[in-house]
């Protein structure tokens, strides 16, 4: 199952085994998501597959695949099982973490490393949670504190973790062993969507941080390439919701051809040639369209910028910035609407229990809320109006 390294880096081979994967895991996500938890078989069959090299360079052992198939790949799996995908595109962010604010003398080794032994990265970097703090302790640190919405820590061998230093209140990122001492990861994620995505909590107890494991050169979000750090996050997510969507609209399809009866006032044989049903769907295709063109729009334009490396400026950066941004409200609205008239199509039966069609809603509704589209919406409106590109922090 795994992808050959033959084939021109990310194409057709990383491609086919996602779409194989995915077509196993939707058999399954129904069922997985009324459990909850952590979906180990999967994450294993990921492991076993190669993907978790996918956007490591050639060079390093990786694939090589560009941020636009990378991208594509996590909407195939989110299409199958948005869990899966969210904690797979977080796993290849976490890789851009350390590729962006760290030297190439720890991300060469890391990349090698999780090329060699297909490690798994979850994500301890919350930084609108500030419980962690820092205190130095001679040649080392040490953090201690709680972090929340941690996906994909748990069955994870490496994290990327956060922490304020608690005198100057410096923030600092750090790449560590998911199983060194002091650190403890609660199964306590059970929310109404991505449930299996163990977003729940880390605990830091007095944990030993080496000087060469802290992230500081250059830095978190200190030159304009290290800012394309927040734009891979929020292009992952973009792609996690297109993916839902379109799950979503293929099974409102389904339904709609081979399960729902048509109104005695629209005086047709099938529901599908009911002209409002029609209409709907219509307005569904155009959507989805838009937010295709405009997701794969931005993902060429972090590709371009990431290959600027070091040379990249504050304002191509910030070009990235808006294609991500509308490429970004366009997923979600163009999501929690059809996730919400699917039932329209789809008619009164379709909301029976068993079929989880509401799992749809409550993945995508879980993921929207995490960072308000308002603000990206105003951010646009800045540019649009007075030709602003949005500031770089961590969530634009």
């Amino acid at each position: 199952m795994a992808p050959s390294r033959d084939d021109e880096p990310g194409q057709p081979g990383a491609r086919q085994t996602a779409e194989r994967l995915a077509a196993g895991f939707a058999r399954t996500a129904a069922e997985r998501d009324l459990k909850g938890g952590t979906p180990k078989a999967e994450r294993d069959l990921l492991r076993a597959s190669g993907l978790l090299a996918l956007s490591i360079p050639a060079a390093y052992g990786g694939l090589g695949a560009s941020w636009r198939t990378t991208l594509d790949i996590v909407r195939v799996l989110a299409a199958a099982d948005s869990s899966l995908a969210h904690v797979f595109g977080f796993h290849h962010l976490m890789l851009a973490t350390v590729r962006l604010f760290g030297a190439p003398a720890q991300w060469e080794s890391w990349f090698e490393r999780t090329a060699r032994h297909q490690w798994f990265w979850g994500n301890a970097l919350n930084p609108l949670d500030e419980r962690t703090i820092s205190r130095t302790r001679g040649a080392w640190r040490e953090f201690s504190g709680q972090k929340s919405f941690c996906s994909g820590a748990l069955d994870s061998q490496m994290l990327i973790a956060s922490a304020h230093d608690a005198e100057t209140r410096a923030f600092l990122i750090a790449a560590v062993p998911t199983q060194r001492s002091g650190i403890s990861i609660a199964d306590d994620w059970d929310n109404i969507g991505q449930r299996q995505t163990d977003s729940g909590t880390v605990t830091f107890e007095k944990v030993r941080i080496e000087d060469h494991e802290i992230l500081a050169d250059p830095g978190p979000l200190s030159t304009p390439f290290a800012c394309l750090r927040p734009l891979v996050a929020q292009l992952v997510l973009t792609n996690v919701y297109l993916g839902i969507a379109e799950a979503a609209f293929n099974d409102a399809r389904h339904y709609t051809l081979h399960e729902a009866r048509p109104w005695p006032g629209a005086q047709v044989a099938s529901t599908g040639d009911d002209p409002y049903i029609l209409g709907q769907y219509g307005e569904f295709w155009i959507g989805l369209e838009a937010a295709r063109v405009l997701a794969d729009r931005a993902a060429d334009r972090l590709d371009a910028a990431w290959a600027r490396d070091a040379a990249l400026t504050h304002a191509e950066r910030g070009q990235v910035a808006l294609a991500t941004a509308t490429a970004k409200v366009s997923a979600a609205r163009t999501g929690l609407d059809l996730c919400t008239r699917m039932f329209d199509v789809a008619g009164a039966r379709a909301t029976h229990g068993a079929l989880r069609l509401d799992r749809h809603w409550r993945n995508l509704r879980t993921h929207t809320l995490h960072d308000p589209l308002a603000y990206k919406i105003r951010e646009i409106g800045e540019w649009a109006l007075k030709q602003t590109c949005p500031t770089p922090g961590f969530y634009s």
